[in-house]
């Protein structure tokens, strides 16, 4: 399928999806989050991708916020509204059966930041920078940025960061947890590739039920979680996966996993 704003590359089981307006360093603007939707349920559904990486087009921005345009326009209930649907796609994200892997090539403010942060992992260029900046255009975040950044990097960190607005840079934003990993610029492409290859090299059921595990269960209590788990453990020792994976182990040689 053709997008306008999108650029969707496949090879070896990996889709890389960019976003794809540099003029406009990658602003998520309706027509993105619309596509980006779109197609996030199709990817949902292709078998034949088995994980998922998300950057930006050029090296400045992964994505420079929200369409601040098409913002400044926008009624109160139409800003709910949008809020709302913002949420609701990165929560595809989140719930993607499937790793998603953020490439941050450049600016992650707002918008960007908060699609970032929807995403399994996050690798960085030393170039990022990451932040919610939305109180100096007297806003807030609305795209699960006030849910997701406490849980990642804390209470009161992100209280400081979404009250000042100001960014982090990249080697900041490591030691914060909020990437996983920062590379050079010129490498982080490749190290996104390869971090996806090395997940995809395990059990293909068994990283579906483990990604089920910890999104489901860290909105449970904590009974319910471990009731999940146990659940999703069952599942996953009924699989020929499971059975190929530990007699790999006992044999001494590499599992050959079917998704079975």
């Amino acid at each position: 399928m053709g997008y306008e704003t999108l650029r969707v590359e496949y090879q070896d089981a990996i889709a890389r999806v960019t976003v794809n307006r540099p003029e406009k360093l990658n602003a998520l603007s309706r027509k993105v989050m619309k596509e980006l939707s779109t197609c996030l349920e199709g990817l949902a559904g292709d078998d034949g991708v088995k994980a998922v990486i998300l950057t930006g087009a050029g090296e400045k921005a992964f994505a420079a916020g929200a369409d601040i345009e098409e913002l400044a326009n926008l009624t109160p209930i139409e800003a709910q509204e949008t809020s709302a649907r913002g949420q609701a796609i990165l929560n595809q994200i989140e719930s993607l059966p499937k790793p998603v892997i953020a490439a941050i090539n450049g600016y992650a403010l707002g918008g960007g930041c908060e699609l970032a942060l929807a995403c399994t992992l996050r690798l960085a260029a030393d170039t990022a920078r990451l932040g919610l900046p939305e109180v100096k255009l007297g806003l807030i975040p609305g795209f699960g940025g006030t849910l997701r950044l406490p849980r990642v990097v804390g209470k009161a960190k992100a209280l400081e960061m979404i009250l000042t607005g100001e960014s982090v840079a990249a080697e900041e934003a490591l030691r914060l947890g909020l990437v996983h990993h920062v590379v050079p610029q010129q490498n982080l492409l490749p190290a996104t590739e390869a971090l996806a290859r090395k997940i995809m090299g395990h059990g293909p059921v068994a990283v579906k039920l483990a990604l089920q595990a910890v999104h489901r269960g860290s909105e449970l209590p904590r009974a319910e979680g471990e009731t999940l788990e146990a659940a999703l453990f069952g599942l996953a020792c009924a699989t020929a996966d499971m059975k190929e994976g530990t007699r790999a182990f006992v044999e001494k040689r590499l599992p050959r996993f079917t998704g079975k």
